[in-house]
This record gives structure tokens, sequence and C-alpha cells, in this order.
């Protein structure tokens, strides 16, 4: 008997694969014409819809983007023709699209790559929350679904829906420009965007709720747009940086659960399943935030060479915790953060033991940020059991499971527990 083949993809499968990849310079493209994301997203997914209408019958022209870009763009116009405005608005985005080829590459590709960069400033917008922000990128940058995005974040998909509807809205009525930033204002969007690309990465690298520890879906968005990024700002050092701490740390992927999904600590990692070709791209792109930098280093330049220390260790014995420990201390003096000194504590811990850490981190304890921080106790009772203060140490780890939200980290941490007894 033959052995059984994998079905072939559809036509339209292979028609949502392409305009996954490239929905977000279409709606980049379009949004630069209509000056809104939400209706460049909609006349986008009608290039899709007319995508998959034609393609079948007419086969997968030579550039699906192009045609894509073409379609949505003469949508576009179309749109504005249809409103009293259509003359002055002509006027300003330039008779030439109205000669336009049906399916011409832009002149220069730059232009595209201007447009990109303007729709990741929009989506991450302070305007809009935190979760607006990541919902929204995830949604047109990241070209995942609704539903996609309710799974990763494990809420309901109607929840999700509500958050880019309403995020989308919010852009237009705030008259939030398309544009990207110059000047003072520029550093401070730019946190914005980098600070909501880490924060996807983070709930993928360690989910907040839920039964698993990863949810490696996420994070590979996240880097995925951190590389895109860092082509658009290729002088940014704090861009470059981002990349690489990404790099690092997707890196140890592979070795931080084991079979069943239990979380392993970092101390007990088996480092040859750390992924070397990550490491390799974090090294060069932290070069490249080095080579880019001028003055004081950023906060995530700062990060990623933390994270860097740990690459290079072969063993945990082997890591420069005195270095990381440096490290932590001017990221504490350059972005102050209870939870940057809760991480110092540990690198102190050992690079100058326990006892000098647990002062440290006893002194964090009135920290109303760290309140319900379930790593806080974590940390604590990590020390006390190193001191042999075992009690107390239990004590610290059965609190810390009772804060923890993801049911992987409880249940180490009460295992961590129990094992003071013996």
């Amino acid at each position: 008997m033959e052995p059984e083949q994998e079905p072939r993809p559809t036509a339209a499968n292979a028609i949502e694969t392409v305009f996954r990849l490239e929905s977000p310079r279409v709606i980049a493209g379009v949004a630069r014409i209509v000056r809104d994301v939400g209706i460049a997203e909609e006349l986008a997914q009608d290039a899709l819809v007319a995508a998959l209408e034609r393609w079948p019958r007419e086969g997968v022209p030579d550039n699906p983007g192009a045609w894509l870009m073409a379609t949505a763009r003469h949508r576009a116009v179309d749109l504005i023709r249809r409103r009293e405005t259509y003359a002055r608005k002509l006027a300003e985005i330039g008779r030439d699209l109205e000669t336009a080829a049906p399916f011409e590459e832009p002149a220069d590709p730059e232009d595209i790559d201007d447009d990109l960069l303007r729709l990741v400033f929009t989506t991450c917008h302070p305007v809009l929350s935190t979760e607006a922000r990541t919902a929204l990128t995830l949604r047109l940058l990241g070209g995942l679904t609704t539903a996609e995005i309710a799974r990763a974040y494990l809420v309901p998909e109607a929840t999700v829906a509500q958050r880019i509807v309403r995020a989308k809205r919010t852009l237009a009525t705030r008259n939030v420009a398309f544009e990207v930033p110059y000047g003072p204002d520029r550093e401070a969007r730019l946190g914005s965007v980098l600070d909501v690309i880490y924060l996807i990465f983070n709930e993928g690298y360690a989910a907040t709720t839920g039964d698993d520890l990863l949810r490696p879906g996420l994070c590979e968005d996240a880097l995925r747009l951190a590389r895109v990024l860092s082509s658009l700002m290729p002088k940014e050092p704090e861009v470059h940086a981002l990349t690489a701490l990404l790099e690092f740390q997707a890196s140890r992927t592979a070795a931080r659960t084991g079979p069943d999904g239990t979380p392993v600590l970092l101390r007990d990692q088996n480092r040859r399943r750390w992924n070397r070709l990550l490491i390799t791209r974090g090294v060069r792109a932290l070069d490249r935030a080095e080579a880019t930098s001028s003055g004081a280093p950023g906060p995530y330049v700062l990060q990623a060479a933390i994270a860097a220390s740990h690459a290079r260790a072969y063993t945990y014995e082997e890591t420069d915790w005195r270095a990381i420990a440096t490290l932590y201390a001017l990221l504490a003096a350059r972005s102050p953060s209870p939870v940057v000194e809760l991480n110092r504590a540990v690198a102190v811990s050992m690079a100058d033991g326990p006892a000098e850490a647990l002062r440290l981190v006893d002194a964090l304890a009135a920290e109303p940020a760290l309140r319900d921080y379930h790593l806080l106790p974590s940390v604590r009772g990590d020390l006390l059991a190193r001191l042999g203060r075992t009690a107390e140490a239990r004590a610290e780890f059965e609190r810390a499971a009772s804060l923890a939200r993801n049911e992987r980290e409880r249940q180490l941490l009460l295992r961590r527990a129990a094992a003071q007894d013996m």
C-alpha cells in the first residue's frame, strides 16, 4: 500500500497565506492614502476577496503582493472619488494615482518601508491603551486574526474584537496623524513601539495566565516584528537592541520546559539545547546597536547586554554574575523599576552571596508595584533556602504559589515549597 500523502493546500489557503504575509504592507500603503487604518484594513480585505475570486481562474500573478497593493490602492482612490471632498483629497495624494498602471509596483521600494513605519507608530500610539495597542499591532502588523489573538491571550474573542474596533475609532476621532514622529516626540513614541513588541514577546515567553508556560506563537510574532522594525530603522540602537534581546531569549525556548511542559529553572537548563543560530543573530544585532549608539546606553541595550552574558556562558557556574549585577545597576539608574532591582538582587546573590541579596530584596517588600508580584516571594524563598532557613523559605514559596496566575509556575513553586521539608 502506498503511503498516504498529505492533502495539497487549496487555492484559497494559498491565497490567504500570501495575504497574511503581504497584508501589513498593503494596509500601510492604503492608510497613507485614506489616512484611516480602519478603512485601510477594510480595503485590504476587499483586495483579498478580489484575489479569491480571480486568482483561481486566472492564476496567481508573478508578484501577488504588488497585485494586492494595486487593487487596494485603486479601491482607495474610488472611495475618495465618491466623497464630496474628492477634488481636495485627490490634489493631496497626487494625480499620478489616477493614471497608475493596474498592477504596477511602487517606483521606490523605500516608499513601502516608510508606510510600514508609519503604520507601526500609528498602531502603537500612546493615545491607545496598552491592551488596545497590542491587539491592533498583532492584527494589522502581525497578520493575526481576532480569534488567534484571543486564543493567545486567553480572553474571549469578543473582547479582542471590541478592543480593536475601539482602537480604530479612537485613532480616527482623535485625528491621529499617519506619520513617523521626528524631533523630541520620536524617542517617546519609539519607546511605546518597542514596549508593545516586548510585551507581546513576554506574554509568549512566560504566559501570565493559563495552563502552559510558553505560547511560542506570540514569541515568533514579536521577533518577526522586531526584525522588520530593525530593517526599517537601521540607525536606531534601541531597535537593534530589542531585536538582540528577543533573539537571545528565544534561543532558550527549547530548554525552558520539560517534556510534560514543566518549567525548568535557568540553572538546570541543558544549554546544549539553546539555539546557537539565534544567539549568533543576537550577537550581531547587539553589535549593530552598539555601533549606532552614542552616549549612555539605552534600556534595551543594557537588557540585551545582560542576555548576552547569559548566552555566552556555557554553564550556569561560568556566568559572569558580577558583570550582570553591574549592568542591572546601570539599568536601574537609567530606568528605575522595582522589578529591575529585584533582578539585580538575584545577580548580587550569585556574585556576593544570598545574605547581601536578601537585604536588597527585603528593602523592596514595601514597593506597591510588587505587592502581588509572585516573583518577589519566590526570589526571597530561594535566598532563604540557600541560607538554610527552610521553614521561612517554604512559607515564601507557598505565598508565591498563591499569587501565581500561571498553573505551571504555581505547581513548580508548590514543589519547591515541599522540597524544604526534605
